[in-house]
C-alpha cells in the first residue's frame, strides 16, 4: 500500500579540531571560556580527545538530517565518526561536550535515521488527523549503508489505519524495532467524513447522470399522445 525510498550514501561533513594534551577541568574550563568545545571520538584503539570551535557544529546540532562526520585533526590525523551524546548547558544552552564513536567500513554501526513522511493522505484530506508516533528510527548497518532517511508515502492512508515498521523493505539495513511499531496512523475526527473508494463515487455519479438522462425522454414520451 506504501512505498518506501533511502537514499544509500549518508552526506558527510568535516570538522576541523586541535588535539587536546591535557584533559582536566581546568583546561577544560580555559578551552570553553575561549569558545571551543571539548570533544572526545571513543571506537578505536584508544579515544582520541580534541576541541573545536562551537560554531563547527551548527550544521551537526541544529538539523534535523543525520552525517557521518570526519574529524580532521591539526596532526594531520582524519577519522570518520558518528555523533555519539551531546552535553548542552542547562540555563544557555551552549554545547558543554561532544562524544564522538568512530566507524569503520566492515564494522556495522547503529543510528536513529529520520522518517519523512511525503504525500497527502486521503483519510487527512477527508477530515481525519495524522498522528505521527515515531519521527526517528534505530537503524543497524555498514556505514555505506546508512540511509539519509527513511521515506514514507502515506497517500493512500485512510482513516483508521496505522503504518508499521513491518512494511519497510530493509535491503541493506536493519530496523531495530519490532514489526509492529507504529510509524504513523490517521486517526478519526469531529470533521471527519465517509472515506469511500474513488471508484465508488465515480460509478454513483455515472449512475445518477443515466437515470437523471432517462427521466425526460420518458416524460416527453407520456406527452406525446396528449399534445396529438
Amino acid at each position: 500500500m506504501w512505498s518506501f525510498i533511502k537514499k544509500i550514501k549518508m552526506k558527510s561533513i568535516t570538522i576541523n579540531g586541535l588535539e587536546r594534551e591535557s584533559v582536566g577541568k581546568v583546561a577544560t574550563k580555559a578551552l570553553r571560556n575561549a569558545g571551543k568545545v571539548p570533544c572526545v571520538v571513543y571506537g578505536g584503539d584508544a579515544p582520541i580527545h580534541f576541541s573545536a570551535d562551537e560554531l563547527a557544529f551548527k550544521d551537526l546540532v541544529y538539523t534535523p538530517e543525520v552525517h557521518t562526520v570526519v574529524i580532521a585533526l591539526d596532526n594531520g590525523t582524519k577519522v570518520e565518526c558518528i555523533l555519539q551524546d551531546i552535553q548542552f548547558h542547562p540555563v544557555h544552552d551552549r554545547i558543554l561536550h561532544v562524544d564522538f564513536y568512530q566507524i569503520f567500513d566492515d564494522k556495522e554501526v547503529t543510528m536513529e535515521i529520520p522518517v519523512r513522511l511525503t504525500g497527502n493522505s486521503r483519510g487527512v484530506r477527508n477530515g481525519g488527523t495524522l498522528r505521527i508516533v515515531n519521527r526517528k528510527l534505530r537503524v543497524k548497518a555498514l556505514p555505506a549503508n546508512l540511509p539519509d532517511f527513511i521515506e514514507a508515502d502515506i497517500t493512500e492512508m485512510r482513516i483508521g489505519n496505522k503504518m508499521y515498521i513491518g512494511a519497510i523493505a530493509q535491503d541493506n539495513f536493519k530496523i531495530m524495532h519490532g514489526e509492529n511499531t507504529v510509524i504513523c496512523q490517521v486517526r478519526t475526527s469531529r470533521a471527519a467524513v465517509e472515506d469511500t473508494d474513488d471508484e465508488d463515487e465515480d460509478e454513483e455519479g455515472a449512475e445518477g447522470a443515466a437515470e437523471g438522462g432517462e427521466a425526460p425522454a420518458a416524460e416527453a414520451a407520456a406527452e406525446s399522445p396528449a399534445e396529438s
